[in-house]
């Protein structure tokens, strides 16, 4: 079990600053998005590094859903700098690029694609030290503050991949609930189901006394394990959550408990499947959001087309438990009856259809787009987004059901719409 320190409490980011001087940072790199800049989560970060008399500079322009090219620019900005801590404020994207940053600028002579996930990289191990990371996060959906995993867009092939070690997961995540509050409605929402579905694939990938081969030598056993007995504590708990408090957060924003909630189940739901895995709805994410054409979700302020990740992963997720259901059908089960479905009458052979219809019906409740089509793929687009996820071995494997390219197929064309 892997896991970043974590630190809970409204306020407790003002004490960063405190954290760096007690590392002996001496120059640190701050990585935020432009959007966070003129937000209350960096200008306390800022006050705190500035009473702390921490010396820093600012890297702000990380790419909502990077790019390989977006890692990039990080990166030569991070190996100029020459810093020996990182501070990254905001979402997913902060953090992932953040943790990219440092990797590479930690190892100034890689190639970009050494430590990329295979097929579409090399999957190096990383056996260097890195520089300490702490991560402020400032939404409650990817939990990058407790994994060792960055995703990006690999434009040229048009899909998701990422970095996947337990040596880039930061130090520190300092869960500040202060910093939801300023979240809009889709952000909240979309962030969520990154959250759901976390939990719910950690919840139900394969066991872990089922992976194999078995690696020669711990430091190659990969970040992602498979369900398993601590994982499933931390997944449960995260679903739990979120079946209680998500509606509450997306529809009052007021609402502190619900959002401060959230902001835990994020964490949860983090270490879960930081440790145990995604797979299917995460896996067939990556093309939905990779070839994304014209969308843009409200609520985004960006300058290009954007599936949100979290909508991107949860558009799938009816048809991928009804297909995953007859694998592990009481854990689907489990998970309907969470998520407020009557389960007393069910029978054990329906449990993929009644976690389906429980996740129609909760999408609905909180306006989701109705399926694929509405975010502009039609029955042409399949093969391409079949294509864009059999690279994603390091997820869909986890899947405790075996799936063709047929099935992947079906799978698709069954998400083009939902309601």
């Amino acid at each position: 079990m892997a896991v970043s320190n974590i630190r809970y409490g409204e306020g407790v980011t003002n004490e960063v600053g405190m954290d760096l001087q007690n590392l002996g940072a001496r120059k640190v790199c701050m990585m935020t998005d432009k959007n966070l800049c003129q937000l209350p989560p960096v200008k306390a970060v800022l006050n705190s590094l500035t009473k702390n008399g921490i010396t820093f500079q600012m890297y702000n322009d990380v790419r909502v859903e990077p790019t390989d090219q977006s890692f990039m620019d990080a990166i030569t900005f991070a190996k100029k700098g020459d810093f020996d801590a990182y501070v990254a404020v905001g979402g997913g994207s902060v953090i992932d690029t953040c943790k990219a940053a440092n990797l590479y600028a930690s190892s100034p002579e890689s190639d970009f694609l050494d430590y990329v996930n295979a097929p579409i990289g090399k999957g190096k191990s990383v056996t260097m030290p890195l520089k300490p990371l702490i991560a402020v996060p400032t939404t409650a959906g990817t939990g990058s503050e407790t994994t060792g995993i960055a995703i990006f867009d690999y434009k040229k092939l048009k899909v998701k991949t990422g970095i996947a070690s337990r040596a880039i997961k930061p130090l520190l995540g300092m869960i500040d609930p202060l910093h939801t509050l300023h979240m809009p409605e889709r952000v909240v929402a979309n962030s969520g189901f990154d959250v759901l579905c976390h939990a719910l694939e950690a919840y139900t990938a394969l066991p872990y006394k089922m992976r194999s081969p078995c690696p020669s030598n711990p430091v190659n056993r990969p970040a992602y394990q498979g369900s398993n007995p601590i994982s499933d504590v931390w997944a449960v708990h995260a679903l739990r959550i979120v079946a209680k408090y998500l509606k509450r957060a997306v529809r009052m924003p007021d609402d502190h408990e619900a959002r401060a909630n959230m902001h835990l189940a994020s964490a949860f739901a983090g270490i879960g499947f930081g440790n145990a895995g995604v797979h299917l709805c995460h896996g067939m994410s990556y093309p939905i959001s990779g070839l994304v054409k014209s969308y843009k979700a409200k609520d985004y302020n960006v300058d290009h087309p954007l599936v949100p990740h979290g909508l991107s992963v949860v558009l799938t997720s009816p048809a991928v438990f009804t297909f995953t259901a007859e694998m592990c059908p009481e854990r689907h089960l489990e998970a309907a009856e969470i998520l407020g479905a009557d389960i007393c009458t069910a029978r054990i052979k329906d449990a993929g259809l009644i976690l389906a219809d429980t996740l129609r019906k909760f999408l609905f409740d909180l306006n989701v787009d109705d399926g694929l089509a509405a975010i502009g793929y039609s029955k042409a687009d399949i093969p391409a987004l079949v294509k864009g996820t059999l690279p994603q071995v390091r997820v869909t494997k986890l899947s405790p059901r075996p799936q063709t390219e047929e099935e992947l197929s079906a799978l698709f064309e069954a998400s083009m719409k939902l309601y």
